[in-house]
């Protein structure tokens, strides 16, 4: 049976009127996104349409759910919010505080130990406010959520990127700032701007080698890492209908490396098969009493140019396999092609590692059809050349592969097991073989591939694919290897060819699990304490942010970043996680990864008070420590990548007022407002070329901020001279009320008070 059966039920009642009156309100057939975002509006029943890109839109998600990196802050600021309960059904996953280094026994172990302060918080909290605890080893949460939370037509936030994988089930399920998640835990309305829609017509079906990873890996490819910038992509075509729904969840997940708000695919057989697997025969049932509102309209895919922003179709019938990389998911190349721009471009051909999980690909079909291929080498006598990495995605998909003799599998090729957690995904990764900057090349089946996200090291050039690809190459041992067209030499010094993957949708015996690691809601709460020890490195109790103000004179450049500036560049993951849950250490990483434009360094700046030079984060504290104010200048699609709020936490500690940008990735943008700092875009993005290393910044109308209004900054250069300049922002009244009041957090103690 399902968590939540009651609250699914009460959607799907809702379902049918909310999208009848919302065609009536548009005028127009309806698509996927615009049922569920139409049948979720914190109103009620729709009453108005709203234009794309737009309109502020408030809605109310069904449920939440919490990662433990992120759950942390989400949590310190909720306990601040006045609230004895959450007030939709909300879950906190332990996955990211567990480095792989040994194999799944060890490392957890080791991480129950050093982690065990923050593991025993996050627990402590959830129990005291009626959240379900999922322990460490229980799984990744995005494949949690898939496995026992996600529902068709459903509407769920996360503070993560990838929740976005929850779109495999057919959800709008979206990425947001723990701020964000805050305010609909608290009983308050999710506020979102009206997304665009992209549609991706899907026709033929996979064969040989392609995968569902290759279909996103192609579209990634198509509107690179901004290209899906305020908009919902919805797949659709009798090739999505020919995709398994964990394939589905694939693509979906990979939406968030192209900027895209989240993804989704119509309610169909492929899905109704996934929900009765996982026990769920209730929430089939339900969905098939009103399948129609759970897809889009019949003319809608029949003439999606007259419904969607964007049309891209793609045929499965011709897709070949893709690797993309190194450094940025949206890099697109066809294995075939690989070995001549590798090269070209001199990245090394040697691949060291094959890495195969991750939120992405680690359900029980991508372990099968990686299998596969492992079998393939072990019985023709092939000895891998490269070392073998797995996570898999949950315990029940562990426990059943386990019973499966899939692990044993990857075990004969002397693969590591490792915890069911993220892993080297997101740079929980001890590994052994490298030392330094060394520059080399890796394989793995995750989402991003930004410079260091992996291990650390600047110089290792990764690229994304498919697991049964990725097992292929790492088996080869080269990256220009092609297992459609190549051959390798075995043990017995013989010519063999790797035979096509295979796998399994659905494990033939059906799931199992012993212990899944789940802790549910306790019915009263009110007597739990948590306690949090001053003299912690791990957790530090919040205090809330002071208002800037509407007087910004003086302020110094603190940095003005050049190139793709990450989320991991802002603040950076790896060793760092475990300051996740203490606001002043963690700051200590603040932008230490961001090129600086004035010397090409990174973590290098001049502290203009001074004359001297350091680092970012020290820069920024002597500044505010003497009052002064900084201001950050970035380039396109800033702060793409993870959801971490931290990465606009940290800035509002230390002093940084506003951040002005040629563009943002959405999620970042909407954390820096929730903190109540200035997000800034030029309005010409040439003046991005004006500022200089020495400026001193004065807003000069600061004091008349208001919604469609740009504001004025002056910048004075060390010789005297000045620009003066417009910079556009997307705030709307009750932003800018954030903004007066220092944080969104502070309004809503603020009305809770009231």
């Amino acid at each position: 049976m399902a968590f939540d059966i009651d609250m699914i039920k009460e959607v799907y009642a809702n379902m049918a009127e909310r999208v009848d009156q919302a065609r009536k309100v548009v005028g127009k057939p309806l698509t996927l996104s615009e049922k569920i975002l139409y049948a979720h509006l914190w109103d009620g029943a729709p009453t108005k349409a709203f234009v794309r890109g737009k309109d502020y839109v408030v809605f109310a998600p069904d449920r939440i759910a919490l990662q433990d990196a992120t759950a942390q802050m989400a949590l310190l600021q909720f306990m601040q919010a006045g609230k004895a309960k959450v007030a939709v059904p909300t879950t906190t996953h332990c996955d990211h505080l567990i480095q792989a280094k040994q194999g799944a026994v060890p490392d957890l172990k080791r991480a129950n130990e050093t982690s065990n302060e923050v593991f025993d918080f996050l627990a402590s909290v959830s129990k005291k406010y009626g959240l379900g605890f999922w322990k460490p080893g229980a799984g990744i949460i995005h494949q949690v959520v898939l496995e026992n939370y996600a529902f068709p037509g459903g509407m769920m936030i996360g503070t993560d990127s990838h929740t976005v994988n929850a779109g495999g089930l057919g959800m709008v399920a979206v990425g947001v700032g723990g701020a964000d998640a805050v305010d609909v835990m608290a009983g308050m309305a999710w506020e979102l701007k009206f997304p665009k829609l992209i549609g991706v017509k899907l026709t033929g079906k996979l064969n040989g080698w392609t995968s569902a990873k290759d279909v996103i890996l192609k579209v990634a490819g198509i509107l690179t890492v901004k290209g899906g910038t305020g908009s919902i992509v919805e797949y659709f075509g009798p090739g999505a209908k020919n995709l398994s729904c964990t394939g589905k969840g694939t693509i979906c997940n990979m939406g968030a490396e192209i900027g895209a708000t989240t993804s989704t695919f119509g309610y169909d057989d492929s899905m109704e098969r996934y929900l009765r697997a996982t026990d769920r025969n209730d929430v089939a049932d339900e969905a098939n009493k009103i399948r129609e509102y759970l897809t889009g309209d019949d003319e809608v895919y029949a003439n999606p140019e007259n419904y969607f922003d964007q049309v891209i179709e793609i045929n499965l019938d011709t897709l070949r396999p893709h690797l993309n990389g190194p450094f940025t998911p949206d890099l697109a190349t066809e294995v075939g092609e690989l070995g001549e721009k590798a090269r070209k471009n001199d990245w090394p051909l040697k691949v060291d590692w094959g890495l195969i999980g991750s939120c992405t690909n680690s359900s029980y079909e991508d372990l099968t059809r990686a299998a596969s291929i492992a079998k393939q080498a072990v019985d023709k006598k092939i000895k891998a050349k490269s070392d073998f990495g797995i996570n898999p995605g949950s315990e029940q998909i562990r426990y059943t592969a386990e019973r499966d003799g899939v692990l044993k599998i990857f075990e004969d090729l002397d693969a590591t097991i490792f915890t069911n957690a993220c892993g080297p995904c997101i740079g929980q990764w001890d590994r052994s073989d490298r030392k330094g900057d060394e520059k080399n090349t890796i394989v793995h089946s995750f989402n991003r591939n930004f410079s260091k996200r992996a291990d650390g090291n600047p110089n290792t050039h990764a690229f994304v694919g498919s697991p049964e690809m990725v097992a292929a190459i790492a088996i080869s041992g080269r990256l220009d290897f092609d297992p459609m067209t190549d051959t390798l030499i075995n043990e017995d010094g013989e010519e063999v060819k790797l035979d096509e993957p295979n796998g399994l949708e659905l494990p033939p015996l059906g799931f199992d699990v012993v212990e899944s690691g789940y802790v549910a809601p306790v019915a009263d709460g009110s007597q739990v304490e948590v306690s949090v020890n001053p003299e912690s490195e791990r957790l530090q109790l919040l205090t809330p942010f002071e208002p800037i103000g509407n007087t910004i004179k003086g302020a110094k450049l603190l940095i003005k970043a050049f190139g793709k500036c990450t989320t991991d560049h802002i603040s950076m993951a790896g060793p760092w996680l475990r300051f996740r849950g203490h606001l002043d250490n963690i700051s200590n990483n603040m932008l230490i990864g961001a090129v600086n434009a004035f010397g090409k360094k990174t973590n290098f700046v001049k502290n203009q008070l001074t004359g001297e030079y350091g680092g970012v984060p020290d820069v920024a504290r002597y500044y505010k420590s003497k009052g002064v104010y900084s201001i950050v200048v970035g380039d396109h699609n800033y702060g793409e990548g993870s959801s971490r709020e931290h990465a606009a936490m940290e800035p509002r500690h230390l002093g940084v007022a506003a951040v002005l940008v040629k563009s943002f990735a959405r999620i970042h943008e909407t954390n820096l407002k929730k903190q109540g700092m200035l997000g800034l875009t030029f309005a010409n993005e040439s003046d991005y070329d004006l500022i200089q290393e020495d400026d001193t910044i004065n807003f000069l109308d600061l004091d008349g901020f208001a919604p469609d209004t740009p504001l004025t900054i002056e910048f004075v250069h060390a010789d005297g001279t000045k620009d003066i300049i417009k910079a556009n922002h997307t705030y709307n009244q009750a932003q800018i009320d954030w903004y007066n009041e220092g944080s969104a957090l502070n309004l809503i103690k603020k009305q809770n008070n009231a």
